[in-house]
C-alpha cells in the first residue's frame, strides 16, 4: 500500500510503499482510509521532541482519520497503526459513525478540535447554560470551534481574545459577543477584561495560549482582599502557545474564587473518552452535517505529504490529507 512514511525523526514523511497491516487478533479490523487531518501532535511525535515520539522506524504517521469498513460503513477512528495510509488497523468496537451528509474531510478535521473545545467546556469546565465564557486565544482552529460549541451549549455571553485581528473578528460572525485584542498594552487589556467581568461576570475561561495572556486575565479576575467577595471563575488550560510557565502568587488564589485546571488526554478518564466517542462526537458530527458548525480546511493529496508537512497553514485552518 501507499502511505506517509517517517524514516527519520525530525524529517518529513515521504509518500512510499509500505506493508499493508494485518489484524493480529479478533479485536482488530482493517479500515480503508479516506482522509486524515495533520495536527500539531502528529508533527511533534514525528519530530522526536514529544514524550510520545515514535520509537521504531520506519513508521506510518497519523493518529486518527476517516475511512470505510468492509461493509461500506463510514467511520472516524483512532488508528492502531498509522492513519496516513491507504489501509490502517482500528479497534473493532472503538469508532464513531459519520452522518450521511457530512463529508470525509470535515469529519477527519473535527475530532481533534472537539477534544480541545467541547471536552474543555463540558467535561473539565462543567459549563452550564446561561454562563459567561471567555476564550483566550480563540483565533486558531480549536478556538474558533470553541466559540460555536459554547453557544451551542447555551452560553449567555462569549468573549474572545487573540492577536490575529482578522480571525478575532471572525469569532464575532461565529457567535462571540465581544473581542479583546492581545495587541494592546497590558493595562488596556486588563482594564477591558475588568469591565467585561463587571458587566457580565465570567464563569469559565478556556485558555489556548497560557503565558503572559493568562497572567493578564488572572490579574483582571483576581480578588481585592478582605471582605471583597469575588465571582467564582474556573480556568481550563488547553494549550501553551505563549509559554509553558506563568508567575502566579499564592495570594492571588487565596484572595480569589479562581480555580485552575487543565484539559488534555492525561486529564481525561476512560469514561470521559467514551463519552467523547459515543455522545459528544456524534452530536457535533450531526451539527456539522446540518451546516451549524464551521471549519476552514485545506485539503491536499497524500502524494504531496513531504512538502505539505512543513507548509505553513493560515491561522484558523486545518490541513486534511485526502488518501487516493
Amino acid at each position: 500500500m501507499k502511505a506517509a512514511i517517517l524514516e527519520q525523526l525530525g524529517a518529513s514523511p515521504k509518500y512510499k510503499d509500505f506493508p499493508t497491516p494485518e489484524p493480529k487478533s479478533d479485536d482488530e479490523i482493517v479500515l480503508e482510509v479516506k482522509a486524515a487531518a495533520v495536527k500539531n501532535l502528529d508533527k511533534l511525535r514525528a519530530s522526536g521532541t514529544h514524550y510520545a515520539s515514535y520509537t521504531s522506524l520506519p513508521v506510518v504517521v497519523g493518529m486518527d482519520g476517516v475511512g470505510v469498513l468492509n461493509d461500506g460503513t463510514r467511520v472516524y477512528a483512532q488508528g492502531l497503526t498509522g492513519m496516513l495510509a491507504e489501509k490502517a488497523l482500528i479497534h473493532r468496537e472503538q469508532y464513531t459513525l459519520i452522518p450521511d451528509h457530512l463529508d470525509n474531510y470535515t469529519a477527519a478535521a473535527l475530532p481533534n478540535a472537539v477534544l480541545g473545545s467541547a471536552m474543555a467546556l463540558k467535561i473539565r469546565g462543567k459549563m452550564k447554560p446561561g454562563q459567561n465564557v471567555l476564550i483566550n486565544g480563540a483565533t486558531g482552529v480549536t478556538g474558533l470551534l470553541a466559540v460555536q460549541i459554547a453557544k451551542f451549549y447555551g452560553a449567555n455571553k462569549v468573549f474572545t481574545t487573540g492577536r490575529n485581528e482578522g480571525s478575532l473578528q471572525k469569532t464575532i460572525t461565529l457567535g462571540a459577543d465581544q473581542t479583546v485584542s492581545l495587541k494592546q498594552n497590558d493595562e488596556a487589556i486588563i482594564e477591558q477584561l475588568k469591565n467585561l467581568h463587571k458587566a457580565h461576570p465570567i464563569d469559565l475561561v478556556i485558555d489556548y495560549v497560557w503565558g503572559k495572556p493568562i497572567e493578564l486575565i488572572i490579574s483582571a479576575l483576581k480578588g481585592g482582599g478582605l471582605h471583597n467577595f469575588t465571582h467564582k471563575t474556573r480556568i481550563v488550560t488547553v494549550g501553551s502557545m505563549a509559554g509553558e510557565t506563568i508567575n502566579l502568587s499564592s495570594g492571588v488564589l487565596r484572595s480569589s474564587a479562581i480555580e485552575i485546571l487543565g484539559s488534555g488526554f492525561g486529564s481525561l478518564s476512560q469514561k470521559d473518552l467514551k463519552m467523547l466517542s459515543q455522545d459528544i462526537l456524534p452530536e457535533l458530527f450531526q451539527l456539522a452535517a446540518d451546516g451549524k458548525l464551521q471549519m476552514e480546511l485545506v485539503v491536499e493529496s497524500i502524494k504531496d505529504i513531504e512538502s505539505l508537512w512543513t507548509k505553513k497553514i493560515a491561522a484558523g485552518k486545518r490541513l486534511v490529507i485526502a488518501i487516493e
